[in-house]
């Protein structure tokens, strides 16, 4: 799959949430890098099992207080080596990038693993 292909599948999960969701994504930046930074792999873990497909590092939506102004935008990073690895076929890998949007999402919104492994996204 090309970057642009990539790209594609993560904007196509995004429009296809529901408008309530959509309006309260703020201040986010979503990204796609090959495999994660040296930090990344090191704070989260990026090359043990299971494999980082994507990462968020921010301040949750519910977290945010009156303080919460002039910040530099949250990031979800999605690691693209590691769904391309990992998935056999294009379908597998649009299911993939899909529920790791959606996975890191929820962390945005402030779901843990736990409550998104319950969701059928962990």
């Amino acid at each position: 799959m090309t970057r642009k292909e990539f790209e594609k599948v993560v904007q196509d999960a995004l429009d296809a949430l529901p408008e309530a969701l959509r309006r309260k994504i703020d201040n986010v930046e979503i990204r796609i890098a090959e495999s994660p930074s040296p930090r990344q792999a090191r704070e989260w873990g990026g090359g043990r099992l299971p494999p980082l497909y994507g990462l968020y590092e921010g301040t949750p939506y519910g977290e945010r207080g009156p303080d919460y102004s002039l910040r530099l935008p949250d990031r979800i990073t999605l690691f693209r080596r590691a769904i391309e690895r990992d998935c056999r076929t294009r379908p597998e890998m649009i299911r993939c990038i899909r529920e790791t949007v959606l996975h890191e999402l929820g962390h945005y919104f402030g779901l843990d693993d736990e409550q998104l492994e319950g969701l059928g996204l962990g």
